[in-house]
């Protein structure tokens, strides 16, 4: 059996020598501790009782390693052994035994004191009750000063317990004897257990990760956090600072400090090495350190510091302040502006890598890469797109980028990916079933609060803003004050609904001013009939509440306004989507229009040959324009529908050259207009076009949702009323016809 390890038991005294002369890596010293002072008692009495207080792991260092040391100048030696499980704990025992302060999260540093009974012989920290206590030793540390004297220490203790109670012989012998004791805990045999200078990084990892079954991720960054302190300690410094100051509010202009996000030393590592190598899997990471090209497999010092290179180079635009805070910003015009909207952070890190490569790979103007950013990250909190099996996946998606050398074939790479996740049944069908759960923390439920927000919604039944010029405590205090039930649980339970969490179902909150107390069916009407239809709808619309909701069985409500939160989240990624005009065309989205088209026209598709042009003239003709605002205006007034322009009336491919444009811009400029004069402005809320590639052929594609109000169109003094009908037709209505539809379609 070959071993790649060996053990020994080094004493106490051994092993802080070791660390004292740097003969043992113990970065931990400079790194906040994170062990409670309780804890190191526990560990202390633990040792005094002789109980085994676990193995420590060590790694033999690297020959070829740079020739320096970890911590203070004074120490000797090149650390030999690295610490790879047990860092917390020697740290602990550094510090008692040596008086060493420990650095907590506030950066502040501490003593750790231990105070000690020797006559009942226990340990506690001290504290000003047990410094007054004569029984008690106030400070353990004392006994290990080289310079002291312990027949001194012990006649002291018991002169001074003499003046306050009266010691019989066998007292002094007991308290004699537990300071003897503890005194000899500096020959207490800890287990340690050597990875050999033979192990290659391979099996360091697998062993470490074995060992750290529980917690590997952030177990694993630890460990190369460790390595950094001998190869790169400037580095990791400037992670922990960025760490620290971004935890802590700060009127300085370049402080990181934000509401969103304050990202650990482990994390920002994690985007460095993304950024620097594509890579998403933090055991590159050591294999870097120790100058292994990850591409050849080969070992070597120059290759270790071309990687150093990249690595700092990346590392210098991660903690860049100006790059720290677009990001942030990018995320908060996307929707999230409060770190309880972030349902998971690695969605963050990962997209700060991609914006990061954006900016400063592919030199992609700011304006552009926000938008693209803001879409791919709604994408990943929408769909959890690295819940599981993160590494691997964000390892695929950075692969996709390794031999992209420009802009815009990186926008489609990310555009593609966005595509193929949030598909036409993802929105109609996976979204609703996600929202039908009761779990408010759920990424559907936070996406739509991002939806709200880029929507600029106000609380039901109230012109007070949801939100509030991306502040974080609006969110906060809105959220959590005016979240109501919309059907109360006393009104459910009186129906018959006694289970908790289908009471307790997200789509049955609302953002609103008051809670409701009895059934809605006898308060809402009230309600409604203060406010202006108008106003009501929009109210309607932002909330996802069906017309005469409260009408609705329960069951019935929870289906249609799960279906249409599924629809205002789609509205705000639209808003994104529709900010950058030139997406990618995708192979998700062209098996979409495809099938589309296959099906042919029916009550809510339609084809046009052309936006403008008369075929049989090749002129510009109002008459074509004409009809395309019909099947617009149609699509608005019933249930909604996509125009495709570019496809003949049998599903032959077009295109939209004949139309003569001097480029898509202008042409999506020109729809834009036209349902501007003749539709209106406020109707553009309820439309998205989009140019994609069917068959070599470019087509427009209007998808229309359904409005809230009626919608005409204006034919020099007429203003014209039309609407889907039952085949692929759109007609008009008129007088008693159009009265009726409005009011039923319509009506409050």
């Amino acid at each position: 059996m070959n071993q790649i390890f060996k053990k020994s038991d080094p004493p106490l005294q051994s092993i802080i020598l070791d660390i004292k002369m740097g003969k043992i890596g113990l970065p931990d010293l400079q790194r906040p501790f994170i062990w409670s002072n309780i804890k190191v008692r526990d560990l202390i009495d633990s040792m005094y009782r002789g109980y085994p207080v676990g193995n420590l792991l060590f790694w033999k260092h690297p020959p070829d390693a740079a020739s320096k040391t970890i911590g203070d100048n004074t120490k000797s030696h090149t650390p030999q052994l690295l610490i790879v499980d047990g860092q917390q704990r020697l740290t602990a025992i550094y510090a008692v035994f040596t008086g060493t302060s420990v650095v907590r999260k506030n950066k502040n540093s501490e003593t750790i004191q231990i105070a000690f009974n020797p006559f009942l012989e226990i340990f506690e920290v001290s504290n000003a009750a047990n410094k007054k206590d004569r029984w008690y030793y106030p400070n353990i540390t004392l006994l290990f000063d080289n310079n002291a004297n312990l027949f001194d220490i012990v006649g002291s203790y018991i002169d001074e317990l003499s003046k306050v109670c009266e010691l019989e012989n066998e007292d002094i012998t007991k308290i004699q004897s537990s300071f003897n004791k503890l005194s000899s805990l500096t020959s207490y045999p800890f287990t340690a257990l050597e990875l050999l200078e033979s192990a290659n990084e391979e099996q360091v990892g697998d062993v470490f990760v074995r060992i750290n079954s529980k917690g590997v991720t952030l177990r694993q960054a630890d460990y190369i956090l460790t390595l950094m302190s001998v190869f790169w300690e400037d580095g990791r410094k400037q992670l922990e600072n960025f760490q620290q100051q971004a935890s802590t509010p700060s009127i300085e202009l370049d402080s990181p400090f934000n509401y969103l996000f304050q990202p650990s030393p482990d994390q920002l590592l994690r985007v460095t090495v993304g950024v620097a190598f594509r890579r998403a899997r933090l055991r590159h990471v050591y294999w870097i350190l120790r100058g292994k090209d990850l591409e050849t497999g080969d070992f070597s010092i120059e290759s270790r510091e071309n990687q150093f290179d990249k690595l700092k180079q990346a590392q210098n635009h991660v903690v860049n302040i100006k790059n720290w805070h677009s990001f942030i910003n990018v995320i908060n015009r996307a929707g999230f502006v409060s770190d309880k909207m972030i349902s998971s952070q690695i969605n963050l890190l990962y997209a700060y890598i991609f914006y990061l490569l954006g900016k400063t790979e592919f030199d992609i103007e700011e304006n552009e890469l926000g938008k693209l950013i803001g879409r791919w990250f709604f994408m990943t909190a929408l769909t959890g797109r690295y819940t599981n099996s993160l590494e691997t996946t964000m390892e695929t998606d950075l692969g996709r980028l390794r031999n992209v050398s420009d802009k815009s074939e990186f926008t489609r790479v990310l555009n593609d990916i966005i595509s193929t996740a949030i598909t036409n049944d993802y929105w109609m069908i996976t979204l609703p079933d996600n929202l039908a759960t009761p779990n408010t923390s759920s990424p559907s439920n936070l996406c739509y609060y991002a939806a709200l927000n880029i929507l600029e919604a106000k609380v039901l039944f109230s012109n007070n803003p949801i939100f509030e010029k991306h502040s974080h405590r609006i969110f906060e205090s809105h959220i959590s004050n005016n979240r109501h039930h919309l059907f109360p649980k006393k009104y459910l339970q009186s129906i018959g609904i006694n289970r908790r969490m289908y009471k307790n179902q997200i789509a049955n909150f609302a953002i609103i001013n008051s809670d409701i107390q009895d059934s809605p069916q006898n308060i809402i009407p009230e309600i409604e009939a203060k406010l202006e239809s108008s106003e009501m709808k929009q109210m309607y619309y932002w909330h996802a509440l069906p017309q005469k909701w409260y009408e609705l069985s329960y069951d019935e409500f929870l289906i249609q306004r799960r279906k249409l939160m599924a629809q205002i989240i789609r509205d705000a990624y639209n808003i994104l989507l529709k900010d950058d005009e030139k997406v990618a065309t995708t192979k998700a989205v062209q098996d979409d229009i495809s099938s589309l088209i296959l099906e042919g026209e029916s009550v809510t598709t339609e084809f046009k040959s052309t936006l403008r042009t008369n075929l049989e003239t090749s002129k510009v003709d109002k008459r074509i324009e004409n009809e395309v605002l019909k099947t617009i205006a149609g699509f608005l007034n019933r249930d909604g529908g996509t125009l495709i322009v570019g496809i003949s009336d049998e599903g032959t491919p077009m295109g939209i050259s004949k139309d003569r444009f001097l480029s898509e811009d202008k042409m999506s400029l020109h729809l834009v207009n036209l349902i501007r004069d003749r539709i209106g402005k406020s109707e553009m809320a309820y439309i998205n076009s989009r140019f994609e590639d069917y068959k070599n052929e470019r087509v427009l594609v209007v998808d229309c949702k359904p409005a809230t109000k009626p919608v005409y169109v204006k034919d020099n003094d007429k203003q014209q009323f039309y609407i889907r009908g039952t085949g692929a037709a759109t007609i008009e209505l008129h007088g008693p016809d159009l009265v009726d539809y409005v009011q039923e379609r319509f009506s409050s």
